[in-house]
């Protein structure tokens, strides 16, 4: 039987009790006892914050692989593909939030996406030492809250309490060469992003994406190798190489489809092109990560 990559909800993770909740929180030690049944690899389609005070492990997303850190920050947005394999003793926070949980009373509806963390620039980070305990005492405090407190106001005060973490982890965020960029240019960089999203199986030329933002191929390079450092036609290929690896993880079509489905005009081509830059063959990735996939799960 064909492997398919289960995308939790925030209700499929809670109980069908909870199918209204737009935000959960536990303790990280109580969650791993509790969704023991989780499997791996797995997409979510909320957004994910996690905070690690202690213990060891690995967790990658989108096929890259950390090893858990205390003082350690993971922020993950709907879609992406994550797997783990926490020691005993791993402990922390754990934050669910669907967007409607923020955007049902902002107007900016891009609000979430605005923030670093949430667009390419760095899903894991090292807290800094001066901004850890602020973290630490802000996500315990919400875990009070979360906890203890019941009724009116509620909602809105988790609300705000979010806001201000993803504040916090912004700041600790802002060093070089993030820094070095204005906010101008960030909204640049993160209309760009979410062009990507619309459009990377037929766009493929930075020129097509700059010319949708009314700017210039340079500037758009300029921003992308500033913020991120690599390239307007880099990021575009990334974006491609990684719905490449999501599809080929889930073994549900053939090689020749994927590439099709990714605007390549023949299988060949598609394998060249995977190969260049990963290489490995998109049946080597295949067997390596489906064997991976099998062994979470057994």
């Amino acid at each position: 039987m064909p492997l398919r990559i289960p995308t939790y909800s925030i209700c499929s993770l809670k109980g069908a009790d909870h199918c209204l909740t737009e935000f959960a929180m536990y303790g990280l030690r109580d969650f791993l006892d509790s969704h023991r049944s989780i499997a791996f690899p797995h997409r979510h389609h909320f957004f994910q914050i996690v905070y690690f005070s202690g213990g060891r492990g690995q967790h990658s997303i989108d096929f890259q692989q950390y090893e858990v850190v205390p003082g350690q920050l993971y922020c993950m947005a709907p879609g992406q593909v994550h797997t783990w394999k926490f020691g005993p003793d791993t402990d922390g926070y754990i934050l669910n939030f669907n967007e409607s949980f923020i955007t049902s009373v902002c107007h900016n509806s891009n609000f979430l996406y605005d923030f670093p963390m949430f667009t390419g620039l760095g899903n894991v980070l090292g807290l800094r030492p001066e901004e850890e305990a602020r973290v630490a005492g802000h996500l315990q405090q919400m875990m009070i809250e979360y906890s203890d407190y019941s009724g009116e106001y509620k909602a809105d005060l988790m609300r705000a309490m979010l806001v201000q973490l993803l504040v916090l982890i912004a700041r600790n965020m802002q060093v070089a060469p993030v820094e070095a960029v204005s906010r101008h240019n960030l909204a640049v960089l993160n209309g760009f992003q979410r062009l990507i999203e619309q459009h990377y199986r037929k766009l493929r030329l930075p020129k097509e994406y700059a010319d949708l933002l009314y700017i210039t191929p340079n500037h758009l390079n300029s921003v992308c190798n500033a913020a991120t450092g690599k390239s307007a036609g880099e990021l575009i290929r990334d974006r491609i190489l990684l719905e490449a690896k999501r599809m080929l993880v889930q073994k549900q079509s053939g090689i020749a489809e994927i590439g099709y489905a990714l605007d390549f005009k023949d299988n060949a081509y598609f394998s060249r092109f995977f190969k260049k830059y990963t290489g490995l063959t998109p049946d080597e990735f295949r067997k390596i990560n489906g064997n991976a996939f099998v062994m979470a799960n057994a």
